[in-house]
C-alpha cells in the first residue's frame, strides 16, 4: 500500500489532468480544420494567380507605353527634321531666285 497514492493524490493528480486537458482543448480549438485549411489555401493560390496575372498585364501594358512613347519620340524628330528642311527651303528658293533674277538682268545688260 506504501507505493499507491493517496486519495488526496489521486485528487490534484486529476485535477492537474483536467487543467491540462482543458489547456489542450483550448489549443485545439485555434487549430484550422483541414476542410477550412484546403479551402483558405485555395482561395490564396486564386488570389495569387489573379494578381501574377494583373503583374503581367501591368508590365503588357508598361511596355507598351513605352514602345508608343519612343515611336512618338522618332516621329516627333522626323517632324522637326522636315519642318527644318521646309524653312531652309523657304529661305533659300526665294534668296536663289532673286540671285537668278539678277544674274538675267545682269546678263541682259551686259550682252546689249
Amino acid at each position: 500500500m506504501a507505493d499507491e497514492p493517496s486519495n488526496g493524490e489521486l485528487s490534484r493528480l486529476i485535477g492537474r489532468l483536467d487543467n491540462r486537458f482543458a489547456e489542450l482543448n483550448s489549443r485545439l480549438d485555434k487549430v484550422v480544420s483541414i476542410d477550412v485549411y484546403a479551402i483558405q489555401t485555395t482561395h490564396v493560390e486564386q488570389r495569387l494567380a489573379g494578381l501574377q496575372a494583373e503583374i503581367q498585364r501591368c508590365g503588357d501594358a508598361i511596355t507598351k507605353n513605352e514602345d508608343d512613347f519612343e515611336q512618338y519620340q522618332r516621329d516627333e524628330a522626323k517632324r522637326r527634321e522636315d519642318e527644318r528642311q521646309k524653312r531652309l527651303y523657304q529661305a533659300i528658293v526665294p534668296v536663289f531666285l532673286g540671285l537668278l533674277s539678277v544674274a538675267v538682268a545682269v546678263w541682259a545688260v551686259v550682252s546689249q
